[in-house]
């Protein structure tokens, strides 16, 4: 835009100078030498000084800032992704997430909280090209448009993308950051449409919750959960944008079977029908699985010789009865506690019976004579024979294997029908050679925690959490026991068998019944000529949710074409998107990836396929998914291959349909879709 008055060049110039300043901190942290005293804090000072100077790293294609709040008492603060000082440390910039920048966000004019005027600025590789002032007390001198839409933040949000998922720091709307600021011990659940931005809340209130607590979270570790790698790869750009580099990111699967806490990995290598998967996600595994594994205390009076605990200790023999020692067992195994946890006391409370029986007899013995009796023999063998040593893989295969096992730890629980459905038709020799599935890894981890409880982060952020199962649900509670979550999903994509009826089902199972439910139903990314038509499925898949609304200024574009050969048209029609500045995503059912991936070759159309994407590979701008693995990405151009192949790839129809609503909904500026067949009734 022309800058008549200057205001661009002064701004550029503060952005110039706040650029030079982040420079010379980080310049003056790598020139700081390490000495805490000794070498272990040598190494974790040096540590905290790299990753200081980590996040001063500037990035040239984006600006320090992005907006400016002027204030009645005359203070005048530029927002940006992080905190920058001149060198008397008066601010330059201010953290997007310090509490003086919600008036940002939030401020209006029925409720300024102190703001006069919010100045948002246009952005072209990290070079200030515009700004557009709101003024919240001179009501009829605003730049903003008089639908009260800001055409630069409009701009942003419709702005093509390629590559990982952006930061959303400069269009992050009211409802959304208050979601961002939510108590830090508040578990807050958000029930979000397509396009609303409950990723990128999900990600941005991690962000805010390190800031705001850093040496909490960073001590106790802040855990995000997605559903696959490819939607961990969309989004890990975002949290180092934000200058937060060390948080974990991991899918379910991968939570539940890396080695941790003493357990070993678990290889997940097996599939299995989904109505026996369905199975052992139900809620009533825990308790099978909790009696399993405490089946394995013995009873004194079988495994103890005689029945008894006999102790020799110099020319006498001390015998505690069974009955006293059940009394111990049943005193460790009804309190709560974890199955090594109960093994670690059992040779205490031995040796402390036996320490009556010394005073009986007119001793005093104290600590060190308890401590040796603990140590004893005689007491480590009792305690091996009523409390063994277990593993978790191998308890899971005996429940799985043994018949009479499963009836036992099972019995009113599970009907014969279901315990026949669990047992594996041809059990593998071992625990060693079992082809674990991926509800597999959910009861294994169950079985850990009752062996020796899982390590709880300060926070964990789940996404797309509709598509747990109960146990699924139950492992990623634990690791978040003693801190707060952040649930995100859309009841409406549920697209397992097993996925969620409501989102107090997932909070209970989560241990979390509390948490604060809140709806996003306005959408930013997707048209509404896509939000619309693929809304006519929700009367079917979910008719408890309300349409959502999306709230751009564009429509989109979309075309339902019936073609002869829906794959080479695809083709064809990705090569043409190539002209459109953006993305393009080739959306197909699952068994038509090969095809697909012929025909695009065949065009000569590069193109990046996503379920077999290398770690660090470039990706290109024409992608080809599954519909498996289209969930929580976007693309700027998407073609829809065949909608009636994704609904038949399903178990059910409900399924099914889910996964097609999954699937049109995916596209920033439009969509394609291809058809031979006829489209579901919903979408004729």
């Amino acid at each position: 835009m022309s800058d008549p008055d200057g205001v661009l060049a002064a701004e550029q110039r503060h952005l110039d100078r706040a650029r030079a300043e982040l420079t010379r901190m980080r310049e003056h942290t790598l020139s700081l030498v390490p000495d805490g005293g000794d070498a272990l804090a040598d190494e974790a000072l040096a540590h905290a000084l790299h990753r200081r100077a980590a996040g001063l790293l500037d990035d040239p294609s984006t600006t320090l800032f992005f907006g400016r709040t002027d204030h009645d008492d005359g203070q005048r603060h530029h927002i940006g992704r992080r905190h920058v000082t001149d060198a008397a440390g008066d601010p330059v910039v201010l953290d997007w997430r310090a509490d003086v920048a919600r008036g940002f966000y939030r401020a209006t004019r029925d409720d300024r909280g102190g703001v006069r005027l919010r100045r948002r600025f246009g952005v072209e590789e990290g070079r200030l090209t515009a700004y557009e002032d709101e003024h919240l007390v001179e009501r009829d001198d605003s730049g903003v448009e008089e639908s009260g839409v800001s055409a630069i933040l409009a701009r942003e949000i419709e702005r093509p993308r390629s590559g990982p998922m952006r930061d959303i720091v400069a269009t992050i709307q009211p409802e959304q950051d208050a979601l961002v600021r939510a108590d830090a011990q508040t578990t807050v659940c958000v029930q979000g449409a397509p396009g609303t931005g409950k990723t990128a809340v999900g990600l941005h209130r991690a962000a805010w919750l390190l800031y705001a607590h850093r040496e909490r979270l960073t001590r106790q570790g802040v855990l995000v959960i997605g559903p696959n790698r490819a939607f961990l790869s969309h989004i890990s750009a975002v949290l180092p944008a934000l200058g937060e580099a060390e948080v974990e990111q991991r899918t379910v699967t991968e939570l539940v079977t890396v080695a941790a806490e003493g357990r070993k990995e678990v290889r997940v290598r097996g599939e299995e029908p989904a109505a026996v998967a369905t199975l052992k996600g139900d809620e009533r595994m825990a308790e099978v699985v909790r009696r399993a594994v405490w089946a394995a205390v013995g009873d004194p009076a079988r495994v103890l010789e005689g029945g008894a605990l006999v102790l020799t200790r110099g020319t006498r023999r001390w015998r505690v009865p069974g009955y006293l020692v059940r009394d111990l067992l049943d005193e460790l195994t009804t309190r709560g506690i974890r199955y090594e946890a109960a093994r670690a006391l059992l040779p205490q409370r031995l040796a402390h019976a036996v320490l009556q029986l010394f005073e009986a007899a007119g001793d005093s013995p104290d600590d060190v004579v308890q401590d040796a009796v603990a140590r004893s023999a005689e007491v480590r063998a009792a305690v091996k024979a009523l409390v063994p040593a277990q593993d978790a893989a191998k308890v899971l295969w005996r429940l799985l294997s043994d018949r009479e096992f499963l009836e036992r730890s099972s019995r009113d629980l599970l009907t014969g029908a279901e315990r026949e459905l669990l047992l594996w038709p041809r059990p593998p020799r071992t625990a060693g050679t079992a082809r674990w599935t991926e509800a597999d890894g959910a009861l294994l981890d169950e079985v850990s925690d009752q062996l020796q409880r899982t390590r709880s982060r300060a926070h964990v952020v789940l996404d797309e959490a509709q598509d747990l199962s109960a146990m699924q649900l139950r492992a990623v509670g634990r690791r978040c026991s003693t801190g707060a979550a952040t649930v995100l999903g859309d009841i409406a994509q549920g697209t397992t068998p097993w996925s969620a009826r409501s989102w107090d089902d997932v909070l209970v199972h989560l241990g979390k019944p509390d948490g604060d439910l809140e709806v996003l139903d306005r959408g930013f990314r997707v048209p509404s000529a896509v939000i619309d038509y693929a809304a006519r499925l929700l009367p079917r898949i979910a008719p408890d949710l309300g349409v959502p609304t999306s709230v751009r200024e564009d429509p989109g574009h979309l075309d339902v074409v019936r073609v002869e050969d829906p794959l080479a048209r695809a083709a064809a029609v990705a090569a043409e998107l190539l002209g459109e500045e953006g993305s393009v995503g080739v959306v197909v059912a699952v068994g038509s990836v090969d095809a697909a991936a012929a025909a695009l070759t065949a065009a000569g159309t590069g193109f990046s396929r996503l379920d077999a994407l290398a770690e660090g590979e470039v990706q290109q701008r024409v992608s080809l998914v599954p519909a498996g693995l289209v969930k929580g990405l976007e693309f700027d151009r998407v073609v829809v291959v065949e909608p009636a192949d994704v609904v038949d790839a399903e178990p059910d129809e409900r399924t099914g349909l889910r996964r097609l609503y999954v699937c049109l909904t995916r596209a920033v500026t439009a969509m394609v879709v291809l058809h031979a067949r006829d489209l579901p009734a919903e979408l004729r």
